[in-house]
């Protein structure tokens, strides 16, 4: 399905570039022949392949998300993909979360979700053309995977409301602007992961690892997949949705 040629002449920007799912979808699309701009606050730890470029972007600042998309369309003449994956974890209780750590993860985990959609959209809608593939979370969804009814621990160790609420909103907005777009050839989707292999996740308790029907954590190549068929040129008549990526966690 997957071919070398799925994305050629296409041109994506994959925020959170560096990071372990955004290099995963960066490398993928690269491998489908797409031009990749892979924007993120830090460099990238190992060498990018030749048709990926890294550029520094702070999400946050709507500025210089405007000036990496403007940039973009001034170096290739178009911007077809855009791939959220910029975002951070928060950990703790509702009780304990400071009001500064709210501000942060949704300034990072939403508004940056936002500002880049809203930057995207005047090339993809001139184009008649789009993909965006939003990243969500299970816990967008369910309420977070913690039991601490059984286990207080559970909560200190995982994600909280913040980030939840982040994501929740993100599957909010993915139906908000898939309407607003969908007359201009734009498809917008969200992906929500569950539990994923990475250095966000080393502490990841293994109670609730344990609750994975798969058995197992994701990795990142798996929702690098999801990304790459929802911005595939065939999956024009879907828009608006959340495919969920979790091993069964959690369905609906």
């Amino acid at each position: 399905m997957f071919t070398p040629d799925l994305l050629a002449g296409r041109v994506a920007l994959v925020t959170g570039g560096a990071g372990g799912i955004g290099q995963a979808v960066a490398a993928a699309m690269a491998a489908c022949g797409a031009r990749v701009v892979a924007a993120d606050l830090n460099a990238p730890a190992a060498p990018q392949a030749d048709a990926i470029e890294y550029v520094p972007l702070d999400v946050t600042r709507a500025p210089q998300v405007a000036a990496c998309v403007d940039g973009i369309v001034a170096r290739y003449g178009r911007l077809d993909i855009l791939v959220n994956v910029a975002g951070i974890v928060s950990l703790g209780s509702a009780a304990g979360l400071a009001e500064q750590e709210w501000d942060r993860v949704l300034a990072i985990n939403l508004k940056g979700t936002f500002l880049c959609c809203q930057a995207a959209m005047p090339a993809m809608k001139a184009a008649g053309f789009g993909r965006i593939v939003n990243l969500g979370s299970v816990l967008g969804k369910n309420g977070g995977n913690p039991r601490p009814w059984l286990d207080p621990a559970e909560q200190e160790r995982a994600s909280n409301v913040a980030y939840g609420v982040s994501k929740a909103g993100i599957v909010a907005m993915t139906s908000y602007l898939s309407k607003e777009l969908a007359a201009f050839g734009v498809t917008v989707n969200t992906v929500a992961p569950g539990p994923v292999a990475s250095a966000m996740t080393t502490g990841f308790p293994q109670a609730l690892r344990n609750l994975i029907p798969v058995g197992r954590m994701g990795r990142a190549e798996e929702i690098a997949a999801a990304v790459l068929f929802l911005a595939a040129p065939q999956s024009s008549f879907i828009t608006g949705e959340t495919l969920d990526v979790n091993g069964g966690l959690w369905a609906d």
